[in-house]
């Protein structure tokens, strides 16, 4: 589903293609000539670890607000018309972005500072994020590249973080905000509920939300209906909010949410190259996401911002599968526990900013599988697909420094020293930690325009996944542990241009980077009595790969507005001897977006969303059977809405996406892309 609108205050930092500089040209033509001293809006965002200008930001990023979150049935759905992210998605009710040509536990995901969970991240797109509730969403916020100095291990392609809304009043009386949202769909006949309270005054607040979410099978283009691929969420979420004085401000965040029984589609319909599917059962039953955060945030009169977090996250991905055709049925229990804390410190001087802090956390997993036999009903007990009783420490030290060198000079340098250490329950001990940093510089060419350029050495420390994983995997494999891993290491740099102004935003950003020691997946030569490819994680890979991302948002007119994004990214690797292109990396693709503001009440929009063909596969693409042996078929898809709104705080939206019907499949996903969607949306904020 579209949204209405982005939100003016939250557009996207932007990003080209090499081979579609024309279009850059035409960027231009469009946007509106303006003088340089009609700048732009403040813009803060906090992925930085501190609430930061954007300006004075020389990394890559890119912000997505609440109104555009809110009519998405996932938060990572949101992110599909930002610059460097391509969307896969294995199956409905999960889904995870790939930068810059990395995905899965490369990027790190956080809410409001504070990770989630990475001992069982796969390699392929994660779900956690998927589990995070929508309403509880302000605004999202993802950093394209290598923060290292920041946040250390996982950082390593970039940071996706969820900014939570908190409740907020400007008077001493108690006052009251509510909002509620009902959509529907046709393409995936999806129901969906969301409701939220806030009450308090400008010193004390609570909010509490709820949201239900109910899918149907997904319908490809053509009318072909896919199933089982339907499944129902359900969250809740708590929060209380405290400014005692103009220095402090507190808040106790409880988040809940729950997918009962998702399938997981590409298990349960047969694949390219497969006569029948892997699977006549796989559900996660259920995926669930436990979340308990408090933060304490002191401006003291010294001049120095204090805060603190506190943090706990269960995940729960337990499963029920059953091989084709099998009569052994097994059930899973598979849960981490993280438990996190943060402190932070930051300054601001005449000609520096700067932030330095130590963060813990704690990864326990637990996991168990027993086997029933459907005819006769006997159980076994099985090895777990996690080592039972695994955990993951880390602990951070960190600095960064902001530099502003002259009046047009900006320099950021940071470091950080990561301990990891992992214990499994066979007595293995691995410390991966490492020291890691990055530098940036901007260069304010004009009082709109900026140089930018950055250069960032970073790692992945191995998981428990990597290191444990005993069971099936996807694409017919097999995976057997490998507790002899080391980390990942990757070196990135990119340079761009940024223009910020009232009107139009631009920004066009080359990167390159590359991944040493990284860990994938390696044939045994072995085969399962059931047919499928043993394999074992290996730091057996090494990847280049190279990009340029480019964006505008333009204010044609008082009530038109462009947006438009491009992409393009090129990588190869090596594993072991031979040579080839990398693992999923997205191909050339682009999105335009029509406004217009037809009155305060009505504004229509129009889309045009596009991919190239991707043929260049690794061997591993060529035997996923998610992804034709062939190659990617390119695609495009055509959209239009039109949004009603009024005083009273209501809101309609109507439209449908992929009007032509195509049928198509974004490369690497594990289902068909839905086909002509008839979407209705109806928001009351009052």
């Amino acid at each position: 589903m579209e949204p209405p609108r982005r939100d003016s205050g939250n557009l996207p930092a932007i990003t080209l293609n090499p081979k579609m500089i024309f279009l850059a040209a035409a960027f231009f033509a469009a946007a509106p000539a303006e003088a340089d001293d009609d700048l732009l809006e403040q813009v803060i965002v906090t992925a930085t670890r501190r609430s930061t200008d954007m300006t004075e930001v020389s990394a890559a990023i890119s912000t997505v607000g609440s109104e555009t979150v809110i009519s998405q049935k996932l938060p990572t759905d949101a992110l599909q018309s930002l610059p460097g992210v391509y969307l896969q998605q294995t199956t409905p009710g999960q889904g995870a972005a790939i930068i810059r040509g990395l995905k899965g536990s490369a990027i790190l995901h956080l809410v409001d500072g504070m990770r989630l969970s990475n001992a069982m991240f796969r390699t392929a797109p994660t779900p956690w994020f998927a589990l995070v509730p929508v309403t509880s969403v302000e605004r999202l916020e993802i950093i394209r590249g290598t923060p290292a100095s920041l946040y250390g291990s996982e950082a390593v392609g970039g940071v996706v973080q969820s900014v939570s809304r908190m409740p907020t009043f400007d008077t001493e009386e108690i006052s009251y905000k509510r909002d509620l949202f009902v959509g529907f769909d046709t393409a995936e006949l999806q129901q969906s509920i969301r409701a939220t309270l806030d009450i308090g005054t400008q010193r004390l607040a609570t909010s509490v939300s709820a949201e239900y979410l109910e899918t149907g099978d997904r319908r490809t283009g053509g009318g072909e209906r896919i199933g089982p691929s339907g499944y129902t969420s359900k969250a809740l979420r708590a929060v209380v909010h405290g400014t005692p004085t103009d220095y402090r401000s507190w808040f106790v965040d409880l988040h809940y949410l729950e997918q009962p029984k998702t399938p997981r589609i590409d298990e349960l319909v047969a694949g390219f190259g497969q006569d029948e599917p892997s699977s006549s059962e796989f559900f996660f039953e259920p995926n669930q996401r436990f979340f308990a955060h408090v933060q304490h945030d002191l401006d003291s009169p010294s001049g120095f911002d204090w805060k603190f977090d506190a943090a706990w996250q269960r995940v729960v991905d337990d499963r029920t599968t059953r091989d084709f055709g099998a009569v052994e049925r097994r059930y899973e229990n598979n849960k981490s526990d993280l438990y996190g804390l943060t402190l932070n410190v930051s300054g601001d001087a005449e000609t520096l900013s700067w932030i330095a802090g130590v963060d813990l956390y704690y990864d326990e997993v637990s996991s168990s599988r027993i086997e029933e036999n459907i005819n006769d009903g006997t159980v076994a007990v099985l090895t777990p697909r996690f080592p039972d009783g695994s955990t993951i420490g880390q602990a951070g030290l960190f600095a960064n420094l902001n530099w502003y060198a002259a009046d047009r000079h900006t320099i950021s340098t940071g470091i950080r020293y990561s301990d990891v250490r992992i214990d499994l329950p066979d007595g293995t001990t691995i410390r991966p930690g490492r020291m890691s940093g990055d530098i940036g510089w901007i260069f304010d060419v004009s009082d709109t325009w900026q140089l930018l350029a950055n250069l960032g050495a970073g790692f992945r420390a191995p998981n428990i996944a990597d290191l444990g994983t005993l069971g099936n995997r996807p694409g017919n494999r097999f995976n057997i542990p490998n507790t002899n891993l080391e980390s990942e290491n990757v070196t990135h740099g990119d340079i761009g241009f940024r223009h910020l102004s009232a009107n139009w935003r631009f920004e066009i950003v080359a990167y390159s980077l590359k991944y040493d020691d990284r860990i994938t997946s390696v044939s045994t030569g072995n085969v399962t009595p059931d047919g499928r490819d043993i394999v074992q994680s290996v730091n057996a890979a090494s990847s280049s790969i190279v990009g340029v991302e480019a964006g505008l948002t333009a204010d044609v007119t008082p009530r038109v507005r462009l947006e438009a994004m491009l992409n393009y990214s090129r990588g190869e690797q090596q594993v072991s001897d031979a040579e080839e292109p990398a693992d999923r990396v997205p191909p050339l693709n682009g999105r335009i977006t029509l406004n217009y503001d037809h009155d305060d009440r009505w504004q229509f929009e129009s889309w045009l969303v596009a991919a190239a063909a991707q043929d260049r596969l690794s061997a591993r693409d060529v035997r996923d059977v998610r992804i034709d042996p062939t190659g990617t078929p390119g695609w495009a898809r055509l959209g239009a809405s039109a949004t009603w709104r009024n005083e009273a705080g209501w809101q309609v939206n109507l439209g449908v996406d992929n009007v032509f019907d195509k049928n198509y499949r974004t490369h690497g996903s594990g289902i068909d892309a839905p086909g002509r969607n008839v979407f209705l949306t109806v928001r009351r904020h009052w």
